[in-house]
């Protein structure tokens, strides 16, 4: 597999993310932002950002070894 993105990068932005999700900052806020309250907008848009996250580390930082497992089980991976 090609590695284009540092496993440690991925890692540091599970932590970023994980730091993030707790909008204590935003909890009093009642500012609205495109007719919704500026909290569940930031929460649409971490979900947005934890979802490409996601599809980055299972691009870049998959193992390699369950791969292997799932093409020498002759079966595609599936079970029977």
């Amino acid at each position: 597999m090609n590695r284009t993105i540092p496993r440690w990068l991925l890692y540091l932005l599970i932590l970023a993310m994980y730091i993030l999700h707790n909008d204590l900052w935003l909890w009093d806020n009642p500012t609205l932002f495109f007719g919704l309250p500026v909290g569940f907008s930031y929460h649409i848009v971490f979900c947005l950002a934890a979802a490409l996250l996601l599809t980055l580390l299972v691009s870049y930082a998959w193992p390699d070894h369950l791969e292997r497992e799932a093409d020498d089980d002759g079966n595609g991976g599936e079970q029977l």
